[in-house]
């Protein structure tokens, strides 16, 4: 009998971020989010789940020359909006979108010190 994944078929499973400055990205994201990471080298950090170090990475910081604008938005989830907003300004992030309210909550977008663009989301 074949052990069971904890991936599950077609979901996203890994989200990789580009950065400029990997030392800076980490610095932010473990100031404005809590993010732990496993340092692969001087060009790359995995993001560790919040279930702990037993659980699979989550994603991961990868070095290269720019960041390209575009492409999906990934959104984080929050208990609690307006002190995510407060953490990702204080950390050096850039609020560029909200907070407003859409049918079933409030959201913000932001972009990190390497031009990345995320939301963080709350239910209303």
């Amino acid at each position: 009998m074949p052990e069971s994944s904890p991936q599950r078929h077609h979901a996203i499973d890994y989200v990789e971020f580009t950065v400029t400055d990997l030392q800076q990205a980490k610095r932010f994201y473990a100031e404005a989010f809590g993010w732990q990471f496993n340092d692969y080298g001087p060009e790359y950090a995995g993001i560790r789940s919040p279930q702990g170090e037993s659980a699979p990475e989550v994603g991961g910081l990868r070095v290269d020359q720019e960041v390209r604008a575009g492409g999906p938005l990934v959104l984080l989830y929050s208990s609690d909006l307006d002190k995510s907003v407060q953490a990702v300004q204080g950390a050096g992030g850039q609020v560029v979108n909200g907070p407003y309210e859409f049918p079933g909550g409030r959201r913000f977008q932001f972009t990190d010190p390497s031009g990345n663009e995320l939301g963080v989301w709350a239910e209303l």
